[in-house]
């Protein structure tokens, strides 16, 4: 149902929107430029998708797995992602607001050129992600390991870190 529902958004240019998904696959669906309005995604598995440009409004993903997947570009608010597995995965260029990551292991993500607006991580491993060149406001940081993360270019006044990993960070002069 989940890849038939994703494939039938994408052809027609409607929304996925009030929908629950449970234990799940999709493999190499192409959803970008694809609205999820109020869609929960539980213990899913996502291979090779692409998300560029979706936008995503209260929705969450939990347990879910969306490695190596292309969220580029794309749009987030009041959405939850909450015990999932993100590693290598893109968010180059996302925005983020009002949107929380919890308990979540998304090493070596890409999340350079995105914009924080009054969002919180909590328990998160953002070991070795790529964090250059981004805009926080008002982000609340947890116990989140950012051990080896890039931050280049990435203006950290203000950012709270007493609670995380920062070992090793790679930081700009600026």
């Amino acid at each position: 149902m989940l890849a038939e529902a994703m494939a039938d958004a994408k052809l027609n240019e409607t929304s996925v929107a009030g929908m629950s998904f449970q234990d799940e696959a999709a493999m190499e669906i192409d959803v970008s430029k694809t609205d999820f309005d109020s869609v929960q995604f539980t213990r899913c598995r996502f291979d090779a998708c692409d998300f560029s440009r979706a936008n995503f409004y209260t929705v969450v993903f939990e347990n879910c797995d969306f490695s190596n997947c292309n969220f580029s570009k794309s749009y987030w608010k009041g959405s939850v992602i909450h015990s999932c597995k993100g590693a290598g995965t893109n968010f180059g260029q996302a925005y983020f607001k009002e949107t929380r990551m919890e308990e979540s292991s998304l090493p070596y993500a890409n999340f350079a050129s995105t914009t924080w607006k009054s969002c919180a991580l909590s328990g998160c491993n953002l070991k070795e992600a790529f964090m250059s060149e981004v805009k926080l406001g008002k982000l609340r940081l947890d116990n989140v390991d950012f051990t080896r993360a890039d931050f280049y270019k990435t203006p950290l006044k203000g950012i709270d870190f007493s609670e995380c990993s920062i070992e090793g960070i790679l930081l700009s002069e600026t």
